[in-house]
């Protein structure tokens, strides 16, 4: 969460002279050559057939799906507004992995994931701020949210049988792929022109961090947590980005924020906690 929460700092760098699909699908070929390599050399490319549709859904719905939805989503939504329904991940996700997977929650991780969220807006509504949003960019929001949702799932399912590297050295090359066509319809002639070292360094932070590390430490907390668990911790994400805006950008601190982060805190303890029953299925 940490790594994704640096990824806005490093988009807003990478949007000065790279388009959203140029961004996406750099950062994916650059992941997808390193952890391709390494999985090469450790002998970890052994890929069962029966898995291969199970990893192009995966990849089909993140990265492609979620980016497209939050890309272009975001053109026409307001950060708050965005923020609150990525916000929602969590809340929809223990309906889902229940359906499909017999994953259980008790009242206490109930509890703390609806916490968790209020704390969220806490976080991110400030005074003044607008909720202006277009149905169109509020769908395709959505889209997003329902695409890490799916992606979980299917991550459920290749957890088992491969590592976390494996999964995401392949998910981000079928992405890559996929990403590709967008690419060059859209953004191959403006990236070409701006292609440089300096240019190209938050496109390396992403990829090393947000796309490889963040990705591979995710799906092993899928496998360990299960999806609902495993998702909570999404809820961290405005709140390390609002304690780096602290630090780094000199943000004030309202009290309200504050607040917000305590109960997201507090939230996600509770999400963890086990009373006797068994909260994974």
């Amino acid at each position: 969460m940490i790594c994704w929460s640096m990824s806005f700092i490093w988009y807003k760098q990478a949007y000065l002279n790279f388009g959203p699909f140029a961004t996406v699908f750099l950062r994916l070929l650059i992941s997808a050559s390193i952890l391709m390599c390494v999985a090469w050399f450790t002998g970890r490319l052994r890929i069962k057939r029966e898995h291969y549709k199970l990893f192009f859904v995966a990849a089909l719905f993140e990265p492609f799906l979620y980016f497209i939805g939050e890309s272009i989503g975001m053109l026409s939504v307001s950060p708050v507004v965005a923020a609150v329904i990525v916000a929602t991940i969590p809340v929809f996700t223990p309906i889902v992995s229940s359906i499909m997977y017999n994953e259980r929650l008790n009242k206490a991780n109930r509890v703390g994931i609806v916490v968790s969220f209020v704390g969220v807006l806490f976080v991110i509504v400030r005074k003044g701020a607008a909720l202006d949003a277009s149905f169109p960019g509020v769908m395709l929001m959505f889209l997003a949210v329902l695409s890490a949702i799916a992606y979980a799932l299917a991550l459920r399912k290749l957890t088992p049988y491969y590592d976390s590297l494996t999964i995401v050295a392949i998910q981000n090359t079928i992405g890559m792929v996929l990403f590709l066509p967008l690419f060059i319809l859209f953004d191959s002639k403006t990236a070409i022109a701006n292609l440089s070292v300096n240019t190209l360094i938050p496109i390396f932070y992403l990829a090393i961090f947000a796309s490889s590390i963040a990705f591979i430490l995710f799906a092993y907390g899928v496998a360990k947590l299960g999806i609902s668990k495993a998702n909570a911790f999404t809820n961290l994400i405005p709140v390390i980005t609002s304690l780096f805006s602290y630090f780094f950008l000199k943000e004030t601190f309202s009290s309200l924020k504050i607040a917000g982060i305590i109960l997201v805190v507090s939230g996600l303890f509770l999400t963890q906690l086990k009373f006797g029953k068994k909260t994974i299925g």
